[in-house]
């Protein structure tokens, strides 16, 4: 019986040697995005970047994608809604909601990457829902008053997010 638990831990080990010496080539294509899944789970696999999917809205009204972008603010009341940047910062934001409010962000993400599934749009945005999302951020009332004129803006809605892994985690 010690004998074949001895060849047992002997084939384990073999297989495990043999999975951590693939050529770094098969590493980078077998490697996977780890992030915690938020609404429908859903993969990295096709995510394009928010800079490549503001070139592929150019002209259109709507657009199913998949997109991965860093977010630059969330609803510091439930985690409703987050904004969106690109690294170049002449880019414009991207407003994100989650479909059917199925869903809730953590409101402590400014700074992280995510992968989002969903229909990126535009759409004209009245003052009263600015100023209460405003409001949500935790904008002071001035700021909030501030706000007089409706906004023309990128918006997403999002079926799934999947928030990554800070480098080093």
């Amino acid at each position: 019986m010690k004998v074949l638990k001895f060849m047992g831990l002997l084939a384990i080990m073999g297989f495990v040697a043999a999975c951590s010496n693939q050529p770094e080539s098969q590493k980078e294509e077998t490697a996977q995005v780890v992030g915690q899944p938020f609404g429908d789970t859903i993969s990295a696999d096709g995510a394009v970047s928010y800079e490549a999917m503001l070139e592929q809205i150019a002209g259109k009204d709507s657009i199913a994608v998949k997109v991965m972008g860093e977010v630059e603010s969330v609803c510091q009341k439930k985690g409703c809604w987050m904004n969106i940047v690109a690294a170049d910062p002449e880019k414009p934001q991207m407003f994100v909601q989650f479909e059917d409010y199925g869903f809730f962000m953590p409101k402590d993400i400014k700074g992280r990457k995510v992968i989002m599934e969903g229909y990126a749009y535009k759409s004209v945005t009245p003052v009263e829902e600015l100023r209460h999302y405003a409001e949500d951020e935790g904008k002071s009332k001035e700021e909030i008053e501030a706000i007089t004129e409706p906004l023309e803006e990128l918006k997403f809605m999002a079926s799934g997010v999947l928030l990554l892994e800070r480098e080093g985690e």
